[in-house]
């Protein structure tokens, strides 16, 4: 068949006109890059769920639109700019505490609905069974909330945990301790190592209890105190009588706690109700952070103490803190807390590490998450910055976290509110001391 310079003529004009029409499009542009999570929606620990949640949106809205009066590189741009654009999807689902259906509800999110990556899971129960479910499919995982310090000592290749773990946050109320004993606690006297040389500690019988109970017993050895009594109660009680009774006799000064919203609420009513007054209540932050907390317990707490990586004060130490919790407080009706802060800490670092890799592929992700170094004054929490440890015992370990102690305190205006006490050179208040009872 012979071709005429005018067929080719026609051909060459026909593939003009369908270009105009059908414009090649940019491989990634627009794409929408698809982040499963999985957190307790409903159950003992729906209330931390739906701050998990609020946290994780509110960090979704920010990457996805403009909001340029945020000093955060992931607020000047609408979406992934090294992905054309492409905007967040977070899918979540509700693993009601449970680390089997976590780990099926992974399966799904990877097989079903093909997502680029993980994040979750608050308990660290639950995240146990998950991230191997991702290491397995090669799936990246981003840690925000979980903080049994094994998760980050089993040499995974495909998680990353931002978050500060409990070794970090239970050697801080040692810290404490010590500080009450030399003076260094504003606003009140050196005090009597033998008024607080005693303590007791009651952590719920889960993955991530069992290791603050574990660690207790750690530190109580090697700072010096007397550990009078150690147990481990079922979760979701209906009642803690006993344990509280337990307590009691041990006639320890410093009760320590690790409990969700449910039992922590439970068991501060049952110390009450059994009129145990201690000088110090420390809570592993979880339950003895949550709004529900406060609301259903009111009076009741002030005085006692829990560890966090947030508090509203820090809104004082940094103006992005501030700017983004008139954002979340306005989504939401409270101030941001240690998981909201966290969850949206999480879902901002997998927009960084995405950033980065200018790719959804795997590798790429891994490669830039095990390089990448988030600055402290990008993030809403009052850290040095993020660097995920790639050597030694803690893979996946972010290096340049850190913890505060907060306690509940009644304000002028009559509202309680929890102060920062440690650490001591940010304190926001005197601390109160001892527990004044309830």
């Amino acid at each position: 068949m012979k071709v005429t310079f005018k067929k080719l003529f026609l051909v060459a004009l026909l593939v003009m006109a369908l270009a105009v029409l059908f414009p090649p499009v940019p491989s990634h542009a627009q794409k929408v890059i698809k982040i499963g999570v999985i957190y307790p929606l409903t159950g003992g620990a729906a209330a931390a769920g739906r701050e998990l949640r609020a946290g994780a949106e509110l960090a979704a809205k920010i990457a996805n639109e403009v909001m340029s009066e945020l000093p955060m590189k992931m607020a000047q741009h609408a979406g992934i700019q090294s992905l054309g654009g492409a905007k967040i999807k977070l899918i979540f689902k509700d693993h009601e505490g449970n680390p089997t259906l976590g780990a099926d509800l992974a399966k799904k999110l990877i097989l079903d609905d093909k997502v680029d990556g993980i994040l979750g899971c608050y308990h660290s129960s639950v995240t146990k069974t998950v991230s191997a479910v991702c290491e397995q499919y090669g799936i990246p995982m981003i840690n925000g909330t979980s903080t049994s310090p094994a998760l980050t000592q089993r040499g995974f290749k495909w998680f990353w945990r931002t978050t500060p773990h409990d070794r970090w946050f239970t050697k801080d109320l040692f810290e404490l301790l010590v500080g009450l004993i030399n003076g260094k606690v504003k606003g009140v006297k050196p005090v009597p190592k033998e008024q607080i040389d005693e303590i007791a500690s009651a952590c719920e019988k889960t993955e991530w209890g069992s290791h603050v109970s574990g660690l207790i017993k750690e530190f109580a050895k090697e700072y010096g105190f007397k550990l009078k009594k150690s147990l481990l109660y079922a979760a979701k009680s209906a009642d803690l009588s006993s344990e509280v009774r337990s307590l009691k006799a041990s006639r320890a000064e410093v009760l320590l706690f690790a409990s969700y919203t449910s039992d922590a609420i439970l068991m501060v009513k049952t110390l009450k109700a059994q009129k145990v007054k201690p000088k110090i209540i420390w809570g592993q932050d979880a339950g003895f952070e949550k709004p529900e907390f406060r609301s259903t317990l009111g009076d009741s707490i002030v005085g006692i103490l829990t560890r966090t990586v947030f508090l509203p004060k820090v809104v004082e130490i940094k103006a992005l803190a501030g700017k983004v919790n008139e954002l979340y407080k306005a989504k939401t009706g409270n101030d941001l807390g240690g998981a909201s802060a966290r969850a949206f800490t999480g879902v901002q670092t997998w927009v960084y590490v995405l950033e980065k890799a200018g790719s959804t592929d795997p590798k790429a992700i891994q490669q830039a998450a095990n390089t990448i170094t988030i600055p402290g004054k990008e993030l809403v929490v009052p850290w040095a910055g993020i660097k995920f440890s790639t050597s030694g015992k803690e893979i996946g370990q972010n290096v340049l976290g850190s913890g505060l102690i907060g306690q509940y305190q009644k304000g002028k205006d009559g509202k309680i509110g929890l102060e920062i006490v440690y650490p001591f050179d940010v304190s926001s208040a005197d601390m109160i001391f001892p527990f004044p009872g309830y």
